[in-house]
């Protein structure tokens, strides 16, 4: 075990000496589980991961904490392709816990509770395939009980809970200098970013990066940057898995290596409940943040086309809010 390097990560992310003791537990406990198949955490296929935290849902023991602490180890270990597993594991566990609360703040704790009531949420942990079942019964318990607009209001929050500090140096950056200054930076930021994953090796997020998908993203600002023409910001997502993404000439699986939905994607590809492209204003609600926090007020988001809708592609339109200036010294000049 790479303990003292891991024990470093950990002390760096300020945990308590208590959460890293525990998270060195959960860990020695993972490799105890591979040794018994004569594997190591170097050595041990995707299927031991997931065996070991099946065992863990059946032993009630997969906490939060204790599948973070596998997937930071993972890490440490370079075995990327068990830490881009687990984060298809944990990814989207903050998502459907906000979405109730969202739907109890904007329609009150009765609807959510009997919303919430029709929703069978599998177990923290569990594979992606099991989620696609509980959204289509959250679409189909909310649109049932609240109007269109307001669902659309619910799920486009900030369900990743990703914090609006991490966007305040564009907001600096709008102030300064405007709009058009903003996205070319965050342009900019991301290729260069891409570049040094790229050149590392170490997984971007869930991404593996490689040469042609910084290219695919130089050629195409609207990749987690943003457009802006006239009074809308366009803004497409990279694919969840981009290197397989450019790889492949499958219709279905160009979308399913696009979605980045960890509760919906399965759907795309297995024969489990189809989820309804309506579930995108989660994702439109992750992209919007950064313009709320920009403007310093909530804009207004569309989904233009999903993998889930068939798409090949995740595409997004943000309005800029009427009077906001694009450029430094024209405060209401979008053109």
């Amino acid at each position: 075990m790479r303990e003292t390097e891991y024990r470093a990560m950990l002390a760096e992310r300020r945990l308590e000496p208590a959460q890293i003791d525990a998270a060195v537990d959960a860990v020695r406990e993972m490799i105890a589980f591979a040794a018994e198949g004569g594997e190591t955490v170097e050595s041990m296929p995707v299927e031991v991961l997931k065996d070991h935290v099946a065992g863990l849902i059946a032993a009630g023991t997969n906490t939060d904490e204790r599948l973070v602490a596998l997937a930071r180890y993972v890490y440490v270990a370079d075995r990327h392709d068990l830490y881009v597993h687990m984060l298809g594991l944990i990814g989207g566990r903050t998502v459907l816990p906000s979405i109730a609360e969202r739907t109890a703040e904007l329609t009150g704790e009765a609807t959510r509770d009997a919303v919430f009531a029709e929703v069978p949420v599998p177990p923290l942990g569990s594979p992606q395939s099991e989620y696609p079942a509980a959204v289509a019964a959250l679409l189909e318990a909310l649109e049932s009980r609240v109007d269109g607009q307001t669902v659309r209001h619910i799920l486009a929050g900030n369900h990743h809970r990703v914090p609006r500090e991490a966007f305040l140096a564009h907001k600096a950056i709008y102030e300064e200098q405007g709009l058009d200054a903003v996205l070319a930076h965050r342009h900019a930021s991301l290729v260069a970013e891409l570049e040094e994953h790229a050149r590392t090796g170490k997984p971007w997020y869930e991404q593996i990066i490689t040469p042609e998908v910084v290219e695919m993203v130089r050629a195409n600002p609207e990749i987690q940057a943003g457009v802006r023409d006239g009074e809308y910001i366009y803004l497409a997502k990279i694919p969840y898995a981009p290197m397989e993404f450019l790889r492949t000439s499958d219709p279905k699986l160009r979308r399913y290596y696009q979605c980045h939905c960890t509760l919906a994607r399965a759907s795309i590809v297995e024969d489990v409940p189809a989820v309804d492209p309506l579930f995108c204003y989660c994702s439109a609600g992750y992209e919007k943040l950064a313009f709320d926090v920009i403007f310093d007020q909530p804009v207004e988001v569309d989904v233009l086309e999903t993998a889930l809708a068939g798409d090949e592609r995740c595409r997004f339109r943000v309005r800029i809010p009427e009077g906001a200036p694009t450029r430094v010294g024209a405060p209401e000049n979008r053109d």
